[in-house]
């Protein structure tokens, strides 16, 4: 029978992104087979050994326990450069010692392009593609003339699951209905969209990621009031949601402020969802 470890490996291994896991004194313990094809290093060639120079962005330009994913470029063993959003997180033992650290990483397959939220293959929507539009010119305007930029990455709790024992009818109308009560909520100015089948976007000017937060926090107590009821059956709405502010001194991309909207809300969704994260590493619970 496998053992625990073994178990663990073959997870590990069935993983698209890159995993690499680390000792304190820097030595390689795991490296999987993402990792081999983002790299071009295979386990063999690490095992036990230190990360080769080429590879110590991965680890050394990057911050424990940040919660969120940043933008690494490390190079790849042919020699050219491998962008990857990596994220790094420590690893401790059950007395709470360092044992090491954990890199999460997969290609940055453009700066340019933008992420999205998981659609169907009906092709594009060209309300994506307005929206899309928008977002960009104001990300031009927040950088150059120094204007308040935030967005909110919203996914709908209980979408999944009702599309799978409503069908699909029942999830659209209850997304419709959601989308009619977070409008309610929007400020002048402020821009609301569907960024994928089951998620929102909303491009927001506050002043400031508290500000911003705060934001999130109504729009997320408004979903909780889009009262849903299908063939007789009462289904509650609530959402997680992302929240990131445009900063012109950090000289990110779209692509990036997005990414980190994008792990903010997966951060609310982990965390069993109905829940805010206004900043990476912070999650905010709602009121129930």
């Amino acid at each position: 029978m496998c053992d625990r470890a073994e178990l663990l490996e073959a997870a590990l291994d069935s993983l698209p992104e890159g995993i690499a896991l680390v000792g304190w004194e820097g030595e390689v313990r795991f490296w999987n087979r993402a990792a081999e094809a983002i790299t071009g290093y295979c386990s063999a060639e690490l095992l036990g050994r230190p990360l080769p120079e080429p590879l110590t962005a991965l680890a050394r330009e990057m911050q424990p326990d940040l919660g969120h994913a940043a933008l690494v470029r490390a190079r790849h063993k042919l020699g050219h450069e491998v962008a990857t959003m990596a994220r790094v997180m420590l690893l401790r033992d059950a007395m709470g010692e360092r044992m090491g650290m954990a890199t999460v990483f997969h290609p940055a397959q453009s700066l340019d392009a933008l992420p999205h939220g998981e659609a169907g293959e009906e092709g594009a929507d060209p309300d994506r593609e307005e929206l899309e539009e928008f977002l960009t010119n104001e990300f031009e305007d927040a950088m150059h003339e120094g204007l308040p930029l935030g967005v909110l990455w919203i996914m709908v709790d209980q979408a999944r699951e009702l599309r799978l024992t409503h069908g699909a009818a029942a999830c659209e109308t209850m997304i419709g209905k959601l989308e009619r009560a977070l409008r309610q909520g929007l400020r002048p100015g402020e821009h609301l969209g569907r960024w994928g089948d089951e998620e929102f976007l909303v491009v927001a000017h506050e002043r400031n990621a508290g500000m911003l937060g705060m934001h999130a926090r109504t729009l997320a107590g408004l979903a909780r009031t889009a009262d849903f009821r299908w063939w007789g059956d009462r289904i509650s709405i609530t959402v997680s949601v992302g929240a990131a502010q445009a900063e012109a001194a950090r000289g990110e991309t779209l692509a990036q402020l997005l990414e980190r909207a994008r792990e903010a809300m997966v951060s609310s969704l982990h965390a069993g969802g109905n829940r805010v994260t206004p900043l990476p590493g912070s999650d905010t619970c709602l009121p129930s």
